[in-house]
């Protein structure tokens, strides 16, 4: 986990502009480099590092004796990077994962490179013998990247919207900041001058076709065929894999537990993993609620099941609302159920940064979309429409959940892993049989649940725990965090505004005061910026007017059963 930046044809000075990169400090807090590139002196890269792997050569850009040509910046881990080595025998000159980008951009090309690639990334890569300049993003977006480019071929880009705000550049149209698209690379054609020209935008992988990378894994061929028991065993194979190959790191490894299924069956595999690998420390939860949270007293549970060292960070309801506008600022959306479920993300980072010394935080991230965990999957009016929403939610987690796990995390210089988005598993379950993957008995994710049945990995009660909608699991069961919010936010918005509101921002007009109050946020620090977001979050088949479960009439919380 780091910060990238990068100019290609500034007309300005370069020492002004290099004043934006240092918007994105909080993504690497161990070390900082600004450096131009030879022979194209309006070119330059900002890297701002946080050293998790080789920390002799980490430095970027990274650049090696045997291709002095190529300038690679990229944020991510590529957990097969040692496998890929051996399989095509490649010559190392560091010990740092991304250096196999080069070796694969040499043998076999940009398209090919990318989709060998198993892991999440974000990349810049700049081949000056050829004069091309590469973009590229992970499948989900797990890692974030922004690019801004001007009529005359002024190219900018960095991992967060924030680093590209200030970048000053003589045009004549303005030229719009755009989140990268997940799954794609970009060719440019790189002139003298440094401008640029796009020539090649293309996807190189999508969340339901098997990844090429899968015919050099490591991972033994799983058995075939939908019967029940062959496929939950394949469910748990293809999981602790991905748990295990997540393990790649020379600094301390922690895990978010909410005591709901997916971060506990994380956690608990986590645990198990590391004391298989013989990690020489004990694995450390954390969780977030008030006291009395049903969310705080399930991981306290999951916790003493597995044993990891657990911490808990208590918030009230004011510390919450406190850290809203900051939470929008690091977040880059207005979109309402991102921000609710952020503010508990970003407080417990911010406590594991100051009090502990876990740096790869694992997360439970992806699941509810994989598996169909949203409790609205009940309403689905049949098996296919609802498969075919699971993979609308994997093609938008860089809208939703992945771009709040990674700025909650960011924000405090962690490295976030989330074992649900390897590419081997996603694939495999959106192949299986669409009848499979529904609710069943009234449960969500059942067959997720019944894959890990019988084991004693977590708690029982814990395995069949219904979903808690986040806002009501990390408050107390007296009043919900959903409620408090509303409650506060009602003073902060006039009715009069409320009138105008689809006036005052044409695009996805707020519905409601807590909605128009995080717009006004937004706007305040990314004027003009909300095409960023193509739509909220909402709840389909059902007439919703809030992306909160708690508003639905099918929810039914733990307290109220």
């Amino acid at each position: 986990m780091c910060g990238i930046w990068a100019l290609f044809g500034s007309d300005e000075c370069l020492s002004v502009q290099c004043t934006s990169a240092m918007r994105i400090a909080h993504r690497g807090p161990d070390a900082f480099r600004f450096e131009n590139v030879n022979g194209f002196t309006n070119c330059c890269f900002g890297f701002h590092r946080l050293a998790i792997v080789d920390q002799l050569y980490g430095m970027q850009p990274l650049r090696i004796k045997k291709f002095p040509f190529l300038w690679l910046c990229y944020n991510g881990e590529i957990y097969n990077h040692d496998m890929l080595r051996k399989q095509f025998g490649f010559n190392h000159q560091t010990k740092v994962d991304g250096e196999v980008l080069l070796h694969l951009y040499d043998r076999f090309g940009i398209q090919q490179m990318a989709s060998l690639l198993d892991g999440v990334f974000a990349f810049i890569l700049l081949d000056t013998a050829n004069r091309k300049v590469f973009l590229g993003r992970d499948t989900y977006g797990v890692r974030p990247l922004f690019k801004l480019l001007t009529d005359d071929g002024f190219l900018a880009v960095c991992s967060e919207a924030k680093g590209l705000m200030h970048i000053t550049h003589p045009m004549a149209t303005p030229a719009n900041i755009v989140p990268f698209l997940p799954g794609h690379i970009e060719a440019f054609d790189l002139k003298q001058n440094g401008k640029v020209q796009s020539i090649k935008m293309e996807q190189f992988h999508c969340c339901t076709q098997e990844p090429a990378h899968t015919i050099y894994d490591t991972l033994e061929r799983l058995p075939s065929g939908f019967d029940e028991e062959t496929v939950k065993s394949n469910i748990r194979t293809l999981f602790e894999n991905a748990v295990r190959k997540r393990l790649m790191a020379h600094r301390r490894i922690g895990c978010l537990l909410s005591g709901g299924l997916d971060s506990s069956l994380v956690a608990a595999t986590l645990v198990k993993m590391a004391k298989e690998e013989e990690l020489q420390y004990t694995v450390q939860t954390f969780s977030i609620g008030s006291e009395d949270s049903p969310d705080i007293m399930a991981a306290r549970m999951v916790a003493a099941h597995i044993g990891s060292e657990h911490h808990e960070v208590n918030f009230t309801a004011e510390e919450g609302i406190q850290a809203i506008e900051e939470v929008i600022s690091h977040l880059e959306t207005y979109d309402i159920t991102t921000i609710r479920a952020s503010v508990g993300m970003y407080l417990v980072s911010k406590h594991i940064r100051e009090k502990t010394d876990s740096v790869v935080i694992f997360s439970g991230e992806g699941s509810d979309e994989l598996t169909q965990g949203y409790i609205y999957f009940h309403k689905a009016p049949n098996p296919k429409v609802a498969a075919e929403d699971s993979v609308r939610l994997m093609k938008e987690l860089y809208l939703f959940d992945v771009l709040r796990a990674d700025r909650t995390t960011a924000a405090h210089g962690l490295e976030l892993r989330v074992p649900f988005l390897d590419h081997r598993l996603t694939a495999y379950y959106l192949s299986l049989p669409e009848e499979m993957r529904t609710p069943k008995h009234g449960v969500e994710k059942h067959l997720l649940r019944d894959s890990f049945k019988g084991l004693n990995l977590i708690p029982d009660e814990i395995l069949w725990r219904r979903k808690e909608a986040f806002s009501d699991g990390v408050m107390s069961v007296k009043k919900s965090w959903y409620t408090f919010l509303q409650e506060h936010l009602e003073s902060m918005v006039n009715d009069d505004q409320m009138e105008k509101a689809s006036e005052t921002f044409p695009h996805n007009p707020p519905c409601t005061k807590e909605a128009y109050y995080y717009r006004q946020v937004f706007e305040k620090h990314y004027p003009g910026s909300a095409h960023w977001l193509s739509h909220y979050w909402m709840p389909r088949w059902i007439n919703a007017s809030d992306p909160s479960a708690r508003t639905l009439s099918i929810y039914k919380p733990d307290k109220d059963k």
